[in-house]
This record gives structure tokens, C-alpha cells and sequence, in this order.
């Protein structure tokens, strides 16, 4: 089992809400340290137009740079369909509605634990924390 930083989720936590400031949907926070050797937390939103998957993915980079987490790659940021932000430990994915039906990653990671997102922040699905 590897070790993680105690501030992985809280970063995790910190990208939900900034998604959920802005106006993100179905928001899910997914513990997959057990799972992966190198990442510690998904977090996956949705947003409804290449305007708006941009929009969330500069926000919530900046708001991540600002508490300190620098983003330290990104993906998708051109065609705006899957935006992919890599935090190192953490890994933001902002996708349109149809690539996140079709990729499914919930259900991919669905042995992963979800993990519980602060009460008024935005999610479809019931939340666990098994953490």
C-alpha cells in the first residue's frame, strides 16, 4: 500500500467545490489510492458546453494554484469535450455530458469509494465514504 499526503483529499475536496461555485454538475470525489499506484483521488464534473467544461477547468486550476496545488499538466483544453487536469495525486476530469455517458469512468472506478462531499455541493449519485 502506498503512502498519501494527508492533503490529497482536501485538495480533492477543494477542486468539488470549486466546480460546484461554478456551476458544475453531477460532482463526484473517487478514492482510487488502492487501486492506482500514482494517483490518490478522481474528481469528476460535468459541464454543458465547450464554454463552460473551459471555464470550470481555468477555475478550478486557479483555484488550486492559489491553495498551492499547481496543475501540472493538462489535456483536452483545445476541443473542450474532456478536459483532463493532473495534480500529480490528484487528477480532475471536466467533461460534456456525452463523453462522460460514454466513458463511463464512475462505473469503470465503481469498486473505487466515493468519497462524501460537503453538505450543498452538487451530486447525483448517493455518496460513501469508506475511508
Amino acid at each position: 500500500m502506498r503512502e498519501r499526503t494527508l492533503d490529497s483529499k482536501d485538495f480533492a475536496l477543494l477542486a468539488a467545490r470549486i466546480a460546484d461555485d461554478k456551476k458544475a454538475q453531477d460532482i463526484v470525489v473517487i478514492d482510487v489510492a488502492e487501486m492506482l499506484a500514482v494517483i490518490g483521488y478522481f474528481v469528476i464534473c460535468t459541464g454543458n458546453s465547450v464554454p463552460q467544461v473551459k471555464m470550470l477547468a481555468e477555475e478550478i486550476e486557479a483555484g488550486l494554484k492559489k491553495a498551492g496545488l499547481p496543475v501540472i499538466g493538462r489535456e483536452g483544453v483545445t476541443e473542450a469535450k474532456w478536459i483532463l487536469l493532473d495534480c500529480g495525486d490528484v487528477v480532475i476530469h471536466v467533461m460534456q455530458p456525452e463523453q462522460r455517458e460514454f466513458y463511463r469512468l464512475e462505473k469503470l472506478w465503481g469498486e473505487a469509494p466515493r468519497v462524501s462531499l460537503p453538505s450543498g455541493t452538487t451530486d447525483s449519485a448517493t455518496d460513501t465514504d469508506n475511508s
